[in-house]
This record gives structure tokens, C-alpha cells and sequence, in this order.
């Protein structure tokens, strides 16, 4: 009787994973793979490498589809996904490197002449602040209608939608413009 409970306890879990439709995002696989293709400076070496521990790629890709995939799917979380801690250069379109620091709730940017701002999510309001030298300021809220609230240094806020045409429209507001157009 027990061993029987324990199979379908088994069969539960196994079903759970594979038909909750959790794609995932494979991370434990594709760090695997990343790792390969940089480990030397030589390709050949590195397929070669590929082939010795070609075991450990299905061992990362079933740890991922059965129980990583799983637990981001369900919480929204992958726990190799984690940056906190870790900072990366990155170069924005004024051509300067930012340290950029990821925090629990945010960024922590740091500029190329030393100087440090934050940008960071509270989640209890679903908006996004900036912090910078002590003083805080909302940049945008969620709406919860798939559009953003965003508060403009200039004083106004503007309600936009999440896409092109919504970046298009921000732009113009921030630059004191906006365009109307009449249907004829």
C-alpha cells in the first residue's frame, strides 16, 4: 500500500513538472554552454571538450526541464538566474562604460567620472525610483492595464502604452512636444 502511494506520489510530481507548460529559461544549461565556448582560445579545443563532457550537458538539460524550469515557472524565479551582488560594464549610447550593480531591488549604476545613482522597485507600489545624492524621485508606475504612468523631469506625467508608439509619445513629452493629428 505504502509503496503504491509512493509511486503515485512519484507520478504526481513528475506530471506536475512536465504539464505545468514551463518552458523556462535553461539557465544551469546555457551557462553550461557558455562555459564551453569560452573555456579556451582554441575552437577545435572546445569541441573537443564538448565531446568528453558531452554528460554533464543531459545531466544540466534535465536538471533544468525537471526541476529549475520548474521552481521559475511556479515562483517566478530561476535560482541560478541570481545577479545580486554582480556588476558589469556596459556601454550606453553616449559611448561611455557604467558599472552597472545589481541589487536586490534595483540598480546601483555607477558613471565613468565616479558618481553613483540608483534605480530601484518598490514592489508594494509597482513603480520604479531613481535616487540620486539622497534625492528620490518616481519615475514610473504599472498601471495593471499593460500601460505605465511615467513622471517626466519636467513636471508632467504621462499615462503610455508598453511598446513603440508609447516610447514615441514619452519622447515627445519630454521634450515639450506633441503632435496631434486630425482625421479628415
Amino acid at each position: 500500500m505504502i509503496k503504491k502511494n509512493i509511486q503515485h506520489l512519484f507520478f504526481a510530481l513528475v506530471g506536475v513538472g512536465i504539464l505545468s507548460s514551463c518552458i523556462g529559461s535553461f539557465t544551469m544549461f546555457n551557462k553550461l554552454a557558455k562555459w564551453n565556448k569560452n573555456a579556451t582560445d582554441v575552437p577545435i579545443l572546445n569541441e573537443i571538450l564538448f565531446l568528453v563532457i558531452s554528460p554533464a550537458y543531459a545531466f544540466a538539460g534535465l536538471a533544468d526541464l525537471f526541476v529549475l524550469n520548474s521552481i521559475e515557472f511556479w515562483t517566478g524565479d530561476n535560482p541560478l538566474a541570481k545577479h545580486v551582488g554582480k556588476t558589469k560594464n556596459i556601454k550606453a549610447d553616449d559611448g561611455l562604460i557604467y558599472a552597472v550593480k545589481y541589487l536586490k531591488d534595483g540598480y546601483e549604476i555607477t558613471k565613468p567620472d565616479g558618481k553613483t545613482f540608483y534605480f530601484t522597485y518598490h514592489k508594494d507600489e509597482n513603480a520604479w525610483y531613481m535616487n540620486v545624492e539622497g534625492q528620490e524621485r518616481k519615475l514610473i508606475h504599472f498601471n495593471g492595464d499593460g500601460s505605465v504612468k511615467a513622471f517626466l523631469s519636467n513636471g508632467l506625467t504621462v499615462d503610455v502604452t508598453l511598446d513603440k508608439a508609447g516610447l514615441y509619445e514619452l519622447r515627445q513629452a519630454q521634450a515639450g512636444m506633441s503632435y496631434f493629428m486630425a482625421a479628415r
